[in-house]
């Protein structure tokens, strides 16, 4: 046929677990690859806030993707931003940093971008209250979080220092619980002794929830367990509580009893809900596709986009059975679309299996020496549940310099508590001005309580 070629073309968007599994799957295929991605890096996500809060650096996180795919002959990396998708013309259009466009096409095309912070549809708060999904926001959560230290050591008045060593979390998943686990213990631990006017072990760190469990994902068994070791750790959990309000001098929560609150905190964090980017809707657009709640892409149980055999989403950005955002979705679903076009290349005419996902359970670290772990019916927690944490997340990392230095760098934590990357770009503080009033209606927590609780390419 004339609109195909020799090799076969394929466009992957996305160099995150998706992406790269997929990769894999096409490295002895007689294909051409095109690999997109918006950073020039692939990125460990599920450790953002070991980077965040100074146990590893970004070249631990983060290796370049021309690095991790230098054996890859038929792979040309390109950096640029997807904003549309053709399939009259079977052509992805792209964005470069310049912001020139160039035309990709393609016969077989991989979508696995992933999903964003979600505010709910208050993406005002995004300006007080950063997320963390790419390593920029993981920089500037650092640069918040020890800051925040440094300007309450400056204060002069009781009430700002209170203000500074108050840190508000939005979100009881692992992202949030691992986060409020590391501020008390750099409170605690990394910074105990280094200041003259505060006392940093003094810090509040308050976790919010709409829920009524933290890590509800995990069970109630590890749910509770969880829970009783924030509780050790100093952080203070507040459950059935939406937040309606965020600025430069705290928030608004409204709890379950209908009563509202202010909250005082010049550092608040975001780690609730994620939602799908705008490609997401174009693509669903160009192909009459349906989107869930959280505008994820509806696939068939090959990962297509029913009546576009040639487009397969994968990973965060598919929705199909309810699946998690976990990194091992992304990785499984990513290979079994490789493979997929792999066979049809070899001209195999067998039919497809669906593709069925190998629950390896979940993880999430709390502090040093504690972790909880789900896998199937077996629960750990504790130093067990850390252990296991270790090696996973061990196993997942890119690269050996990697691995080594993140072992290293976590050996260090956790016999003394010090942390080496703890380095920030200082901004001037903002002035102060009068904080806006609460709106007048505050949104509920969303329908799909899946939603709010998806956490993007988590360990499995």
């Amino acid at each position: 046929m004339e609109d195909h070629v020799t090799p076969r073309r394929v466009v992957i968007l996305g160099g995150g677990f998706a992406g790269l599994f997929a990769v894999r799957a096409l490295r002895s295929a007689p294909v051409a690859v095109t690999l997109v991605d918006r950073c020039a890096h692939h990125l460990f996500q599920p450790l953002l806030y070991q980077c965040a809060s100074g146990i590893l650096s970004e070249g631990q996180i983060a290796q370049p993707l021309r690095a991790v795919l230098r054996r890859h002959e038929q792979v040309r990396c390109l950096e640029a931003t997807a904003t549309d998708v053709d399939v009259t013309r079977r052509v992805v259009l792209v964005e470069r940093p310049d912001g020139r466009t160039l035309d990709l096409p393609y016969d077989d095309l991989i979508v696995g971008i992933g999903v964003r912070q979600s505010y709910f549809g208050h993406d005002e708060f995004a300006v007080h209250a950063p997320g963390m999904k790419t390593l920029e926001d993981a920089l500037n959560v650092r640069s918040k979080l020890y800051r925040a230290f440094e300007m309450a050591e400056a204060a002069e008045d009781e009430r700002e220092r209170a203000q500074w060593l108050t840190f508000a979390l939005v979100g009881a998943g692992p992202t949030g619980v691992e986060l409020a686990g590391q501020i008390r213990e750099i409170a605690g631990h990394t910074l105990n002794r280094e200041f003259s006017t505060v006392d940093p072990s003094r810090a509040r760190v308050l976790l919010f929830d709409a829920s009524d469990a933290v890590l509800a994902a995990f069970g109630p068994v590890l749910s509770r367990r969880a829970a009783r070791t924030l509780d050790d750790l100093g952080v203070e959990v507040h459950l059935g509580s939406i937040v309606t309000h965020v600025d430069d001098r705290g928030l608004t929560v409204r709890h379950k009893d209908g009563g509202t609150e202010q909250v005082e905190a010049r550092t608040v964090l975001w780690t609730a809900g994620v939602e799908a980017p705008p490609l997401a809707t174009a693509l669903a657009r160009a192909t009459g596709a349906e989107q869930d709640r959280a505008g994820r892409i509806r696939v068939e149980p090959d990962l297509t986009i029913a009546g576009h055999p040639e487009i397969r989403v994968v990973g965060d950005l598919m929705s199909l059975n309810k699946l998690p955002g976990l990194a091992e979705v992304a990785m499984q679903s990513g290979a079994y679309a490789g493979r997929r076009i792999r066979h049809a290349v070899e001209g195999r005419t067998g039919k497809a299996r669906p593709f069925r996902y190998l629950d390896l359970g979940s993880a999430a670290y709390i502090s040093r020496g504690k972790a909880v772990v789900k896998m199937g019916r077996f629960h750990a927690s504790g130093l067990i549940g850390w252990l296991i944490w270790l090696f996973i997340h061990i196993v997942f990392l890119t690269g050996f310099r990697s691995r080594i230095g993140a072992l290293l760098s976590w050996a260090v934590v956790f016999a003394t508590g010090s942390r080496r990357e703890r380095a920030f770009i200082a901004t001037d503080p903002q002035p102060d001005p009068q904080p806006a009033p609460p709106p007048a209606t505050s949104p509920g927590p969303p329908n799909d309580p899946a939603v709010a609780r998806h956490e993007s390419s988590r360990p499995a």
